[in-house]
């Protein structure tokens, strides 16, 4: 397939494609997904996912939440930003931006992964902005032992030489695509799947995730975390295969105000897996916020 994703072919099929809509922020063309009414929420995917990452979730929320659900620069339909420009502060600093201009200003973040940790960045750059954020198998500290010392720069080769990323996307079939997503733990659904498959077929998406990869310092977030106002609610799935469990022990110990959730039986992809019970945990804090909002 091409190098980039194309709305009118690529999106014919997307999961709730009637709520899409493309928005202009400085030098980003986003693409963000806004259904549903009431308090508003807004749902980060994570490294070389897209908005369909939380489909499955949308219908146990929308009827009384209003959902903001962005691909992230560089993936799916969201135009790709210069690679130095996919780190973790620059894609915070962009995020914000993008609710600034959609005049959305949603006090509970929910993140998967990546997204997790641009969620908690964010809430750093603006302290009384958010009340409550939720991590789901929130990659949050940076990888430990050989991985940590050889994926980065393997990352970086990656982005530096644009060969290869063409050439993951070419060789990118649905049954190749499905080893790589259950090797994180999870059986998802087949329309997810058929998301995945399509996503890394183009090398821009690729190139995104792999920028995002080499570029990722987690190291200042966590020196804020003891910072964090408001209240997190950190999510791990025990047969997470990609980020440790443990991870989320280790952040609830620096986090104040904040509390664990555990899952058996569910890999890094829990919240497409089982939407619905990702959907009651963010229930749980969205009231909680409206709580605390009618007391305050």
């Amino acid at each position: 397939m091409g190098a980039r994703m194309q709305w009118d072919v690529d999106g014919l099929l997307w999961p709730h494609r009637a709520a899409s809509r493309f928005i202009e922020t400085h030098a980003q063309r986003w693409h963000v997904q806004v259904m549903g009414t009431g308090p508003a929420l807004l749902l980060l995917h994570g490294t070389g996912a897209s908005s369909h990452s939380w489909a499955g979730v949308v219908p146990h929320l929308a009827a009384h939440h209003t959902l903001i659900i962005p691909d992230l620069p560089g993936h799916a339909f969201s135009s790709a930003p210069p690679s130095h420009r996919l780190t973790l502060d620059s894609m915070a600093d962009a995020v914000l931006a993008l609710l600034d201009t959609m005049a959305l200003q949603p006090a509970v973040v929910a993140g998967h992964s990546a997204g997790a940790a641009i969620a908690l960045q964010m809430a750093l750059k603006k302290p009384n902005r958010f009340t409550h954020h939720l991590s789901f198998n929130g990659a949050l500290f940076p990888f430990k032992g050989l991985a940590g010392t050889l994926f980065p720069p393997l990352a970086k080769l990656m982005m530096w030489n644009p060969l290869l990323p063409r050439l993951f996307a070419g060789s990118a079939t649905a049954s190749s695509v499905k080893r790589l997503l259950t090797d994180t733990g999870s059986q998802i659904p087949e329309e997810s799947l058929s998301c995945y498959t399509r996503l890394f077929a183009h090398s821009e998406h690729v190139g995104a995730t792999l920028a995002m990869m080499a570029n990722w310092d987690l190291k200042p977030l966590r020196a804020g975390f003891a910072r964090l106002g408001g209240e997190t609610t950190l999510i791990k799935a025990l047969n997470d295969k990609l980020v440790s469990p443990a991870e989320a022990d280790a952040a609830q110990a620096l986090i104040p105000h904040s509390r664990l959730v555990s899952w058996q039986g569910l890999g890094h992809l829990a919240h497409e897996e089982n939407p619905m019970l990702a959907a009651t945990v963010i229930r749980e804090a969205l009231h909680a916020n409206v709580s605390l909002q009618a007391v305050s």
